[in-house]
């Protein structure tokens, strides 16, 4: 009977969404470079908020969870311009991340995130 809940609850998860609270170390690669920004996420519900500071500085994050899918995006600035990045992905577990990173005026790139 044990078993049967917790498979329930498991296939459950990505229905209800994760929550990824918290400071989660990334690694992105885009044709501009590699780089290994932080990003601290505070997530209310579906509603997704936070911070990033990398390469492009430092700068608020907003965004949204919805079952294992997370989007979110801020603006940064490098050399003087600032640029718009948006990240999209999938939550592969409580501590691990993945997906698809856009950077204006730099390209397309990946992602990988493992939470601290």
């Amino acid at each position: 009977m044990r078993k049967a809940i917790w498979l329930l609850l498991m296939a459950l998860l990505p229905v209800l969404g994760a929550d990824i609270s918290g400071a989660w170390d990334f690694t992105v690669d885009t044709g501009a470079g590699t780089g290994n920004p932080t990003f601290v996420f505070e997530q209310q519900g579906d509603k997704l908020t936070g911070t990033y500071k990398g390469l492009l500085g430092e700068a608020k994050v907003t965004g949204a969870v919805k079952g294992d899918k997370v989007e979110f995006s801020f603006e940064g600035e490098y050399g003087g311009e600032k640029m718009k990045v948006e990240y999209t992905g999938t939550i592969e577990s409580a501590t691990s991340m993945k997906g698809a990173v856009r950077v204006a005026a730099l390209g397309e790139g990946t992602w990988t995130a493992k939470k601290k």
